[in-house]
C-alpha cells in the first residue's frame, strides 16, 4: 500500500487487508492504518493522522464519534492542538453546533499564563511545550457541558493536560472523546471519566 494511500478510503465489512492494520468502525467498516514502530523499538502502534485523511474518512469519524457523544448532551466542543482541532471542529458541526473552543499550544501575547498547563504527547517527546486557552473563550465554557476531543488517545497525557486546564477556567468536561483509542495505556490516567471512541488499536509486536 502506498503511503499516501492510508486513510483516504473505507472499505467494506470483511475486507482482506494484508499490510498496515484494520481498525474497524463498529459497524465492521474497515480504515487501513500504517504501523510506527516506537521510540524503544518494543512494539509498534497503529497510526491515524487525521488531518491528512480524505474528507469522506473525516466525515465519517466525526459523525460516528458525534452520535456516541451525544448521549452526554454536550454544549460545546472543546479540541485539544494540534491534530485534535480537525476532529473537534467536525465533530460540533455534526452535533448541530454553531462553533467549537480551541485549545493552543502557541502563547498568544494576551493569552494569561495561569491559564495554561504543561504539555506533552507520546508522538513528541522531546518538545517542552504548554497548553493555552484564550480568555475570551471562557464566557463560552463556562457552566456548560463540555466535551474534550482529541484525534487520538494512548497514554492520556495530552488528554490529562486538557482536563487540567479546563478545571483551572472551573470546568469539569462530561466526556472525552477520540477517533481513535490506542491500546489500553491510557486507562491508568483516565479511567475514572466517560471516554468515548470510534476505533480501537492495540500495541502491536515490531517486526
Amino acid at each position: 500500500m502506498k503511503p499516501e494511500s492510508f486513510w483516504q478510503e473505507i472499505l467494506p465489512p470483511g475486507t482482506a487487508v494484508d499490510e498496515g492494520y484494520a481498525a474497524r468502525f463498529d459497524d465492521g467498516r474497515i480504515l487501513v492504518l500504517p504501523l510506527r514502530r516506537l521510540p524503544d523499538g518494543r512494539g509498534a502502534l497503529a497510526s491515524l493522522i487525521i488531518n491528512q485523511a480524505s474528507f469522506p474518512v473525516l466525515d465519517a469519524l466525526a459523525g460516528s464519534l458525534a452520535q456516541k457523544l451525544a448521549a452526554f448532551a454536550p454544549d460545546i466542543v472543546v479540541g485539544l492542538p494540534t491534530l485534535g482541532l480537525t476532529l473537534a471542529s467536525a465533530v460540533a458541526q455534526k452535533l448541530g453546533h454553531s462553533r467549537y473552543a480551541p485549545l493552543g499550544s502557541s502563547a498568544k501575547f494576551w493569552y494569561r499564563e495561569e491559564l495554561s498547563v504543561a504539555l506533552s504527547s507520546i508522538t513528541t517527546p522531546h518538545q517542552q511545550k504548554r497548553l493555552y486557552i484564550d480568555p475570551r473563550l471562557l464566557p463560552s465554557i463556562e457552566g456548560r457541558r463540555v466535551a474534550l476531543i482529541d484525534d487520538v488517545i494512548s497514554s492520556g497525557a495530552s488528554m490529562l493536560a486538557g482536563i487540567a486546564l479546563l478545571q483551572a477556567c472551573g470546568v469539569r468536561p462530561v466526556v472525552l472523546g477520540a477517533a481513535m483509542l490506542q491500546s489500553d495505556r491510557w486507562r491508568e490516567r483516565l479511567d475514572d471519566w466517560n471516554v468515548v471512541t470510534v476505533l480501537h488499536s492495540p500495541i502491536l509486536a515490531a517486526d
